[in-house]
């Protein structure tokens, strides 16, 4: 998943050219209104379990991870009303960043802070200004920095965890059929969850490794995040609107 896919025109934040900036704080959700899955980081599993289906997907680069599923057809998330507003209780760290983003700077390491010029709340008269008077960060500014400062390295420290779940042969393509009341079908494919019963065959060192880690707790708390499947789909029966292709995350 493209970290900055949900962006319409993201830029470098550059201290002359938004030097006049402000951010206006918007309620709207409708730039993630096309999203049918959200990346979650591992420390958000705790309260995303409650209300979200947990699963995960290969990377574009081939690598795996956990995603928020807010859908179960492209381009639909069920959780923006038709007021763009949230409506669960829980709001991924995903979407609690934007307008501002970290992305990979051609050619080097390092990584280059990036807003979305699209946000309707970017003008020059009113909200939280990016810059003072000397070009230096705002406290608004660098509280945003440090937010992604932090998601970087959850981002980081989830990668590797799904890297050790992906290494003991514990993930399976998951395979379901919704029927809803209408009389409508569908098929979900392309994902991928944890196998209970290799779990509980894995060798003894390796399940006490993820043990003293917390990342037993972390699979715990997917498995048990697959009841609210259900949900989603009886979400989705609310909702009136021909069916489409199958989604991928």
């Amino acid at each position: 998943m493209s970290d900055m896919v949900y962006y319409e025109r993201p830029v470098l934040l550059d201290s002359e050219k938004h030097r006049r900036r402000r951010v206006l704080p918007s309620s709207s959700f409708a730039f993630a209104r096309r999203a049918n899955s959200l990346f979650v980081a591992g420390v958000e599993f705790g309260e995303a379990c409650k209300e979200y289906a947990i699963v995960f997907t290969r990377q574009g680069n081939g690598r795996v991870a956990p995603v928020v599923m807010l859908g179960l057809r492209a381009r639909e998330n069920l959780f923006v009303n038709d007021a763009n507003q949230w409506t669960g209780r829980y709001i991924p760290a995903f979407l609690r960043r934007y307008p501002f983003v970290l992305a990979q700077l051609p050619g080097q390491q390092a990584m280059g802070v990036c807003v979305d010029e699209a946000y309707p709340g970017m003008n020059e008269t009113d909200g939280e200004p990016l810059f003072d008077a000397k070009g230096g960060y705002t406290p608004f500014l660098q509280n945003a920095l440090d937010f992604l400062g932090q998601y970087q390295r959850e981002y980081l420290r989830t990668e590797s965890f799904c890297q050790r779940v992906e290494q003991a042969g514990l993930l399976t393509e998951m395979n379901a059929r919704a029927d809803l009341v209408d009389g409508r079908s569908f098929t979900i494919a392309g994902l991928m969850v944890v196998d209970e019963k290799k779990l509980m065959a894995l060798p003894d060192a390796v399940a006490l490794a993820l043990f003293r880690t917390g990342e037993l707790h972390l699979i715990s708390m997917h498995l048990m995040s697959l009841a609210n499947m259900k949900a989603l789909v009886d979400k989705m029966a609310e909702r009136q609107s021909p069916l489409t292709a199958p989604p991928k995350p």
